[in-house]
């Protein structure tokens, strides 16, 4: 059965979800399609836990909390989510339209489509060295998914960038001992976070290690830890009942890719006035896209998804003058809110 829409949506992070919300206020209804198992793209996959500053009268937001909030806020659109699956065909059609099909069989007959699929179909970069595999979800993990569950225990943190830093200090005092492991001396994360983790390993509290890693060993029987390599060539073994990789995102646009869309290397280029790609009906907000002055913050998709929207209402109903009403004072926004008046 196919299901006839205005617009697709792929990918359900912060930036999807506050399409969702944009295009509700101009009572144009989408599905969306993910290829997690649940809302929130990154920031509920890798650090839910993760403190947000730069989210407009929020002083502090943790990443969560942020997609849960986001959440409540389209709750009266009533949209459909189709997650745990990808895109993987897309065709135009004589009449304008398009189709689409997912990995589990889903199809779609859609008007346009909106990509805000962060990175691509995401995957952490796994650590594959030998015996991993056989620990990962139980000793070696590429997310926390509950800090509480650290507590106590002897952690090695892998990673040089913004992830395994802000983990590192997070955890810091909680665990009973934590190596943080780089293989390169510098690092990718914020100057200060970097400052403040030099500061704790000068002062005993944590350890800092640069090198790469052999292998996975056991203790009878149990997990033990892993070895690892430093820069002269010398073996160390380091105990642990808990790994964190933080390697970063393996990104992959997948079949986008090939659909025809002007890209610059993994990203879709757009026309900021309306972010529509080079096809027209498709539309990409967020780190998907690319244009000059390009930030990847999530407040400038949130930007880009509110013009998104309008370019959506122009494209399905080119006729239509598109008037911008305000949540304060419109009725009819109060109506498609379900605020009671």
């Amino acid at each position: 059965m196919t299901i006839n829409t205005d617009v697709v949506i792929i990918g359900a992070g912060p930036c999807g979800l506050f399409q969702i919300f944009e295009l509700g206020l101009l009572d144009i209804k989408a599905h969306v399609v993910d290829s997690l198992k649940q809302p929130g793209g990154q920031c509920s996959e890798l650090y839910p836990d993760k403190p947000i500053y730069d989210i407009p009268a929020l002083p502090i937001c943790g990443a969560q909390e942020l997609v849960d909030r986001l959440k409540q806020q389209i709750k009266p659109f009533n949209t459909k989510f189709h997650l745990g699956q990808t895109v993987t065909r897309l065709e135009h059609t004589e009449d304008g339209r398009f189709l689409l099909e997912t990995s589990s069989g889903t199809r779609f007959d859609t008007a346009t489509v909106i990509l805000s699929a962060g990175l691509g179909a995401f995957q952490p970069r796994r650590l594959r060295v030998k015996g991993a595999e056989a620990w990962e979800g139980s000793n070696i993990h590429y997310k926390v998914s509950n800090a509480g569950a650290v507590v106590g225990k002897d952690l090695i943190i892998l990673g040089g960038g913004d992830s395994a830093l802000d983990w590192a200090l997070e955890l810091h005092g909680k665990a009973n001992s934590i190596t943080l492991v780089h293989r390169r001396v510098e690092y990718r994360a914020q100057p200060a976070s970097v400052s403040k983790m030099k500061s704790l390993a000068a002062s005993g509290t944590l350890e800092e290690f640069h090198g790469n890693v052999r292998a996975v060993f056991e203790s009878e029987g149990a997990f033990g830890g892993l070895d690892i390599v430093d820069h002269d060539g010398q073996q160390h073994r380091v105990h642990a009942e808990q790994v964190f990789v933080f390697w970063g995102l393996s990104p992959n646009l997948g079949p986008i890719a090939d659909w025809g869309l002007d890209l610059d290397k993994r990203q879709v280029n757009v026309n900021t006035e309306n972010f529509q790609t080079s096809i027209p009906g498709i539309f990409a907000v967020g780190d998907i896209n690319t244009y000059p002055g390009k930030k990847k913050l999530i407040l400038s998709g949130f930007h880009e998804a509110a013009l998104a929207a309008f370019g959506v209402q122009k494209y399905i109903h080119p006729e239509q003058k598109v008037r911008l009403q305000y949540t304060t004072t419109s009725p009819i926004m109060h109506k498609r809110l379900g605020i009671e008046e």
